[in-house]
């Protein structure tokens, strides 16, 4: 495949001044250096501007992300954030098992962590490739979105043809887990769940169940199977693709820049398994998911760090993954990196179980935009990028 590396006027008008903090890195054009002083800091700092404890060494963020019953994944006093609760957009948002602990966590995790780990990942690579085809004709940075989306929602057994409107259904639907979202947002996501909502108790209750489908693991690893699907199980099917939303387009557009400007990502990106090792090592070298909060339920000591109850903590992720003590030689791109180590997708309890799907995913993606948008990615190597506005989400925006 041919490269286009990246002009030293595009890097240069891309370089804007270091970030303030750790949720201003998450959008700007190399936080890594402003990352690795915050890792040169104590274990656990206050940051007096975000009222919230930040950690940032491999050590202490592997540690905080097990400690499953003193740190909770939501406040609480606020399981729903305040913006939607009441609405459709936060019925979906308060059954999902990724921002539940306890009883809510376990009854559906098994469930849905046995399914994604059943899945073909050959059949998710050429659903991959097919939505690709489909999205062809959107804006690249519309395409990262729309291909890992369209994609799941293929897996989940949703036809050819209503692909688009459920691509723009979880875009208008995710639109409100940011806490930057206003209020026509927020009511287009509540449009949007109460749609998806209602398409997936259809899908759920068709006879025969779209047998085969991811769909139909879901509904046998819940015990579901012929019966009507609750709505906590229908509010994680929708979260399966909120899931692939913003995090897979993070992850298939992280790839895309280091394919651009690594060397070492193109000189593997000539077979599947090249792309998938790109993949995988821009998910360590530039997270898609760049922090994750937690909330002390209860008072606790952690570092010389007494912790009031209440108190917020912000692990960063993506400091994490270039700390040397977790992964030599951290800023270089290795693609062939031996024993790689990352804690974007999450640890312990609350890891995410669509690791391998998502990484396949974007292999199939990044392997999509390269054959067909040469022109449009020739011309990035000149113009750069910029980031999508986001408390934690890395996503490259290509005017």
């Amino acid at each position: 495949m041919q490269s286009f590396p990246l002009s030293d006027d595009a890097v240069q008008a891309a370089t804007p001044v270091d970030p303030v903090d750790p949720i201003a890195a998450v959008v700007h054009v190399d936080p890594y250096p402003y990352y690795a002083s915050l890792r040169a800091g104590p274990p656990l700092a206050w940051n007096e501007s975000l009222r919230a404890w930040v950690a940032s060494r491999a050590e202490a963020v592997e540690q905080l992300l097990h400690a499953h019953g003193a740190l909770k994944v939501r406040p609480a006093g606020e399981p729903v954030p305040r913006a939607i609760a009441g609405r459709p957009a936060g019925e979906v948002f308060g059954h999902l098992v990724r921002m539940n602990d306890g009883p809510a966590h376990r009854a559906l995790r098994p469930a849905l962590q046995g399914a994604l780990s059943g899945i073909d990942l050959r059949v998710a690579h050429a659903a991959a490739l097919a939505a690709g085809t489909g999205a062809r004709e959107l804006p690249l940075s519309e395409a990262l979105f729309s291909i890992p989306v369209r994609s799941v929602a293929r897996l989940l057994g949703f036809g050819e043809a209503v692909l688009p409107q459920v691509d723009r259904w979880m875009r208008d639907f995710a639109a409100c887990l940011s806490p930057l979202a206003d209020e026509a947002q927020l009511r287009a996501a509540s449009t949007a769940a109460a749609a998806l909502m209602a398409r997936f108790e259809a899908l759920a209750t068709a006879s025969p169940a779209s047998q085969g489908t991811l769909l139909a693991a879901v509904l046998a690893e819940s015990g579901s199977t012929g019966a009507a699907p609750s709505r906590a199980l229908l509010a994680n099917l929708v979260g399966l693709l909120s899931q692939t939303c913003d995090a897979t387009a993070g992850l298939l557009g992280n790839s895309l820049v280091a394919w651009l400007r690594e060397p070492a990502a193109r000189e593997v990106a000539g077979t599947r398994d090249g792309l998938h090792a790109l993949v995988q090592e821009s998910a360590r070298h530039d997270a898609p998911v760049q922090n994750t909060r937690r909330f002390a339920a209860e008072a606790l000591a952690f570092a010389d760090v007494r912790i009031a109850a209440g108190d917020t903590l912000l692990l960063v992720l993506a400091a994490a993954n270039r700390d040397p003590d977790f992964n030599p030689e951290p800023d270089r791109f290795l693609p062939l990196r031996a024993r790689r180590r990352m804690l974007g997708f999450g640890h312990g309890l609350h890891a995410c179980p669509g690791q391998a799907l998502a990484g396949t995913l974007a292999a199939a993606g990044l392997e999509s935009l390269l054959r067909e948008r040469t022109g449009e990615i020739e011309a990035l190597a000149g113009r750069g990028w910029r980031y999508r506005s986001s408390v934690n989400a890395r996503i490259p925006l290509f005017d």
